[in-house]
């Protein structure tokens, strides 16, 4: 099988630009397993110069598995699993918290396709941080208090950090619909069988089994942690820029410094599995 994919890293931990590929191209599916495998080494893939139409862009991500619904965030009602992103002078920034993508599901996102409509002169970057290395470079003792733990991940914390907007009835219903899940604090890549750290700032309640106090000082630490810069890569958008991350070993960061200008993002997210 010849290669037509041109990988060129972007940091030392995670990130690569991805050139010779049309992605608006009915591609092959020896060029959708390059994909796979380049995600897989890379944990984030960046597509510049693009031009997709939204239908292109569900089609390149419907290939990676089932679409994903966002179980608080209203599509449109012209395509269900298109999650659109928007800011401008009167509506608030993008999300400026380390997170994996809902958590809070019993079967969080696999990935996340994330293109560029319009973006601001200046800021409006994203970063993302590797996982694996987070949970490698803890210390012998501190992976082992880690292993075995789950901790309660709620899509309420979306309206109690004031991410969502909404009443309180807003909030009960959410609840009821989507309940609390119990992730292990520590999870395996179902691929790749690597150990990894699954807790963020958004949607991670509290560790299970331990006091409130010892569960906010551990998590405490781990946020800490995770945000350390040598774990991270940092994207620069333009226009017709595509970003697709492994969200199961990845956390991202929305640089918030560009409001009042406009930006506007189109997002499909794949089904992933239960995490283990």
């Amino acid at each position: 099988m010849g290669t037509r994919l041109q990988i060129r890293p972007v940091a030392g931990a995670l990130g690569a630009e991805v050139g010779g590929i049309n992605l608006a191209d009915a591609l092959s599916d020896d060029i959708i397993a390059e994909v796979r495998q380049a995600l897989l080494e890379n944990l984030v893939l960046f597509f510049r110069d693009q031009a997709l139409t939204p239908a292109q862009h569900k089609a390149f991500a419907s290939r990676f598995g089932r679409l994903h619904r966002h179980p608080t965030v209203k599509a449109p009602p012209e395509d269900p699993d298109l999650l659109v992103l928007e800011t401008d002078r009167e509506r608030p920034g993008q999300v400026d918290r380390w997170h994996s993508d809902v958590s809070s599901d019993e079967y969080p996102p696999m990935g996340s396709l994330l293109y560029a409509r319009i973006v601001p002169e200046r800021g409006g970057d994203t970063m993302w941080m590797n996982a694996y290395l987070a949970y490698e470079t803890l210390s012998a003792p501190m992976r082992g208090l880690l292993d075995g733990l789950t901790a309660t991940h709620s899509i309420t914390r979306l309206y109690d950090l004031g991410i969502m907007r909404g009443e309180w009835e807003a909030r009960r219903k959410a609840s009821e619909a989507h309940p609390p899940m119990h992730h292990p604090v520590v999870r395996t890549h179902p691929v790749t069988g690597r150990k990894l750290l699954y807790v963020n700032t958004i949607f991670t309640e509290c560790i299970d089994g331990v006091s409130a106090a010892e569960s906010r000082a551990i998590l405490d630490f781990l946020y800490a942690h995770i945000a350390t810069p040598n774990f991270s890569c940092r994207l620069t958008w333009r226009e017709g820029t595509l970003a697709f991350w492994d969200n199961r070993c990845t956390q991202h960061y929305g640089v918030n410094d560009y409001w009042p200008q406009h930006r506007l993002m189109h997002r499909y997210t794949i089904v992933g599995d239960r995490p283990v």
